[in-house]
């Protein structure tokens, strides 16, 4: 199976959730539920719940057991690109080929649509019964992680970086939840202590590997691949891996990371092998 299909396969799986859940959620405010829907059932990769239900089912043979954990990590993800959108952010208009949001029900709806992303993505990872993975997330997406990478962003605007201080704005601003993503797949399959190490590191590395990915597809890609304008990151003085080491050195930095994140499932053999096309198709993909 191509990495391209395991995404697809796993996207219908956690979509298909997803959809039971916000049905089942109760009595929702018309426009919120509808604001709510229109961001988190975007197209998209859903390379997180593929994280999620792929290292689940390679330590199990059964992803089910982490259904719940893929959906609540997609809806954080949403969550963070609606805000992430807003004016006072990257002041966006276009999200995978559509209005942002906030362009379509508004500012204070937006914000609230992630809020309520956020709460409901806490409520369904309740549901694994596992304490590991509300905090797994809660620290990934937090003031040492996800948060904390958003603030470090904006006070970098205009600013020349070193190139520890830009690895560790990305990883706290992309690759800790993609690290929260192998690993609450992991434990929710019951990894072995080396077996959750093995994949501790791989999700660290495919997390800088990915970030790298979007900063060069920013300069290289294309509109329509991408579904947003190009060079957005330029335009608003971002620290980035391009502006930092220059395209060659960042695509050099792209290919050594997905090295080490392949190197280091070694110890799974063969069973890893989806993880390890996953980890090329980061690097080579177009959007």
């Amino acid at each position: 199976m191509s990495a391209q299909e395991f995404l697809i396969q796993k996207a219908a799986k956690t979509e298909r959730a997803m959809a039971a859940y916000c049905d089942a959620w109760g009595s929702v405010p018309e426009t919120l539920g509808q604001a709510i829907r229109y961001s988190l059932f975007a197209e998209g990769k859903r390379l997180r719940p593929a994280l999620v239900l792929g290292t689940a089912e390679i330590i199990s043979g059964d992803d089910a057991v982490a259904l719940p954990a893929s959906c609540a990590i997609e809806m954080i993800h949403c969550y963070s690109l609606i805000h992430d959108d807003l004016p006072a952010m990257d002041d966006d208009d276009l999200r995978r080929g559509k209005p942002t949001l906030h362009k379509v029900y508004g500012e204070a709806v937006a914000i609230l649509a992630g809020d309520a992303l956020m709460a409901m993505a806490f409520d369904i990872a309740a549901q694994c019964s596992d304490v590991r993975i509300l905090r797994e997330i809660a620290q990934a997406a937090g003031p040492a992680g996800m948060a904390g990478g958003q603030v470090m962003d904006l006070e970098s605007e205009q600013k020349r970086l070193s190139l520890d201080q830009l690895r560790l704005l990305h990883w706290r601003k992309t690759g800790d939840l993609i690290r929260a993503s192998v690993r609450c797949g992991a434990m929710l399959a019951c990894a072995q202590d080396a077996e959750l190490a093995a994949l501790t590191r791989f999700g660290t590395h495919i997390g800088l590997a990915f970030q790298i990915t979007d900063d060069i597809l920013d300069v290289v890609g294309t509109e329509q691949a991408l579904g947003k304008p190009v060079g957005g990151d330029a335009a608003h003085g971002k620290a980035t891996y391009p502006a930092v080491v220059g395209l060659e050195r960042s695509r050099k930095l792209a290919n050594e990371s997905v090295a080490a994140a392949i190197d280091s499932l070694k110890p799974l053999g063969p069973k890893a092998d989806p993880l390890r096309e996953l980890a090329w198709f980061i690097v080579e993909r177009k959007s």
